[in-house]
């Protein structure tokens, strides 16, 4: 749901029951945009890590720890001086906006009890840390914010804190339902961008999942809706952020499969076709998430070159085989040469000189046809030209047919080159697509003096429900040494009809599998593959014994001539892996 208002609420909550009272004991600043506050409590020591990252802003407690630079820096300094030994007395969020205040009490230089606001503003690419006064004069901030960088508001030191309020939001928390229809309603926007443009602290997912609840379209214009439709689209609303108010919050991942879509405090029954986890806390939720997010978009951009040059090679290779259809497609019509030749050879003989055509019958047919001529060139000379020309357009076929489907393979691999690629989760799976597109001319080889990297990546390693072993190889070269190495031949193969993906190997060490563990097998096959997300995929299935590698086919490339078939989702969470 995004780092949202709702988020920011239950994390307030999460942190006046786990901070609230605790002292601050030591306080490290390991980015430049980032803080990380050791909180000492009754029950224990927490970590508190405040982030003001343009890209990632964080609030969220953690039991890692980061290292800090030798040299503080002087908004650390001024925290350590001011701060440090201080105690949390309370945590809160204003309206529902994406802002954390904590208010700290402790001892000044003369040792008097005084207090200071630690703000942290969650927004975006404007996110802050903002050090201010019981009067809420700014003492200091993470990051400086001048009046030629913002005409809204100055973050520099000595000046007065507030909130900005350029976009007229109302209090969701608050908002009465006369306010709510008269705001909302007048929108000529989509409902549910009505809705996150009228209330602070919404999210765009928050507002569909709200419009969902109420059944409503949420694409239709507020200003179309009734006011019966508003009053209901209201009781919604409240309803729905009813746990906020009574801090009941449901901290849940959604999973596609392994990979994470959204995370949420509260119930999104528009993502209830993905598997969901629910955690302990909202700090666990964030974590977990943006840790697993972070993975998917670092092994991206490492394999970035990889799917540039397999990208590339595809675009080329599609262009080539449409080219080379075009060509075959032109040679249809060299049987319509060869027997205006035969014919003029049959029928030749009585056309005058000079004639720019003469119809014949076509006795392959039954039906006469007419047959062009040059009257600058002999009858017969012209005989010859067809049977010239249909000569050429036979050779051009098939060679045309000969490259056409060398590069349709050549197409089909590349495709399964970039399944092997989205599959891929950890740099090591990498080094084995890198080998591939080597051995197959797309990457320049590498000198013979440089040696060749050390192969660490290994299949994925799934158990079924009934016991049985599952292998799954997560490229190319993996599935030709899981399949003709590593099964044996009365272990069972899957793998997707007609889509890149993976081999899968069922081990049934002379057993006999049951229904579920086949179901299990083919939901496998079909999430590592080109079709994964679709509703129903199709999976041949064949024992190993059957399945043959033809001799110089590319890596992965496989055939079997007899097979089972069934139809399955792709839906693995059930499915355990070692």
């Amino acid at each position: 749901m995004a780092l949202d208002g709702i988020t920011i609420a239950c994390m307030a909550n999460e942190l006046q029951e786990k901070t609230v009272g605790g002292r601050i004991a030591k306080i490290a600043q390991p980015e430049a945009d980032e803080l990380l506050l050791t909180i000492k409590t009754r029950e224990g020591s927490h970590r508190l890590l405040l982030s003001a990252s343009a890209s990632l802003p964080l609030v969220y407690l953690t039991d890692g720890n980061k290292p800090g630079p030798m040299t503080a820096p002087n908004f650390c300094m001024l925290l350590r001086k001011h701060i440090n030994g201080g105690r949390i007395l309370s945590v809160t969020q204003p309206s529902l906006e994406r802002i954390l205040r904590f208010e700290i009490e402790h001892l000044d230089e003369m040792g008097d009890l005084c207090r200071k606001y630690l703000i942290v503003e969650i927004m975006g690419k404007h996110s802050n840390i903002i050090f201010c006064t019981d009067t809420d004069q700014i003492i200091d901030s993470i990051k400086h914010v001048s009046a030629q960088m913002s005409s809204v508001r100055e973050v520099l030191p000595g000046r007065n804190y507030f909130i900005p309020d350029t976009q007229e939001k109302a209090d969701p928390l608050t908002i009465t339902e006369e306010a709510f229809t008269g705001l909302v309603g007048k929108k000529a926007a989509k409902l549910s961008k009505a809705l996150y443009t009228s209330l602070t602290g919404l999210s765009p997912v928050a507002a569909e999942e709200i419009c969902a609840q109420a059944s409503l379209d949420s694409d239709r214009a507020a200003s179309s809706c009734d006011e019966e439709m508003l009053i209901h689209l209201y009781r919604t609303f409240v309803r729905f952020l009813a746990p906020v108010r009574t801090g009941g919050c449901t901290p849940t991942i959604y999973y596609d499969g392994k990979a994470p879509v959204e995370f949420s405090c509260l119930p999104l029954t528009i993502y209830d076709h993905y598997r969901k986890e629910t955690f302990g806390s909202v700090s666990q939720v964030l974590e977990r998430y943006y840790a697993e997010k972070n993975t998917l978009t670092r092994i991206r951009q490492k394999s970035s070159d990889l799917r540039r040059i397999v990208q590339t090679a595809l675009e080329r290779n599609v262009k080539k085989y449409d080219l080379q259809a075009k060509q075959l497609k032109d040679t249809e019509k060299r049987e319509k040469y060869r027997v205006y030749g035969e014919l003029i050879n049959t029928y030749g003989y009585g056309v005058e000189p000079g004639s720019r055509s003469f119809v014949a019958l076509n006795y392959y047919t039954g039906e006469n046809i007419t047959i062009p001529l040059d009257p600058q060139i002999p009858v017969q000379e012209k005989a010859k030209k067809y049977f010239d020309k249909y000569g050429k357009l036979k050779r051009t076929c098939e060679a045309v047919t000969a490259l056409l489907k060398e590069t349709g393979a050549e197409i089909e691999h590349l495709r399964s080159v970039q399944t092997a690629l989205d599959i891929a989760l950890q740099e090591e799976d990498l080094v084995q697509i890198k080998e591939e597109l080597m051995e197959s001319g797309y990457i320049r080889k590498r000198n013979p003096g440089n040696r060749r990297p050390k192969i660490t990546s290994r299949p994925f390693h799934y158990v079924s429900s009934d016991g049985f072993h599952i292998y799954v190889g997560k490229n190319n070269l993996q599935n030709d040494e899981l399949t003709f190495q590593t099964a044996r031949g009365n272990d069972w193969w899957f793998h997707a009809k007609g889509a890149p993906g993976s081999h899968v190997i069922v081990q049934t060490n002379g057993e006999e599998l049951p229904d579920r563990t086949f179901e299990e097998a083919a939901r496998l096959a079909a999430y590592y593959s080109g079709s994964r997300g679709a509703d129903k995929v199709e999976i041949d299935y064949v024992e190993r014994k059957h399945v043959r590698k033809p001799n110089g086919s590319r890596p992965g490339f496989v055939v079997y001539y007899t097979n089972y078939s069934m139809m399955i989702d792709s839906d693995i969470s059930g499915i355990r892996q070692l």
